[in-house]
């Protein structure tokens, strides 16, 4: 019987590279969104928000001290980065 073992190092990575994989086209959206912002004289603060905040979701403090899949799992904001790569 041999137990398999995840790497939880490793797992945390590939979840911050995921996050990344799915904010980028998010970032790039709000780009366009703060681009017409300012051609309109509109207010942008709602952008930056959200940019801050895809800007800061793989350094969230709950992968950190993940210490299950479940748990690492649970750390995908579905409000900022829509549906999670793990459902």
């Amino acid at each position: 019987m041999s137990i398999i073992k995840v790497d939880m190092a490793k797992a945390k990575e590939i979840h911050r590279k995921n996050i990344r994989d799915a904010r980028a086209p998010k970032l790039a959206a709000l780009d366009v969104d703060f681009q017409r912002a300012l051609e309109t004289s509109s207010g942008t603060s709602l952008i930056i928000a959200n940019k801050q905040a895809l800007r800061d979701a793989p350094a969230a403090a709950g992968i950190a001290t993940a210490t299950t899949t479940d748990e690492l799992k649970a750390q995908w904001d579905s409000t900022i980065l829509g549906a999670s790569p793990y459902s």
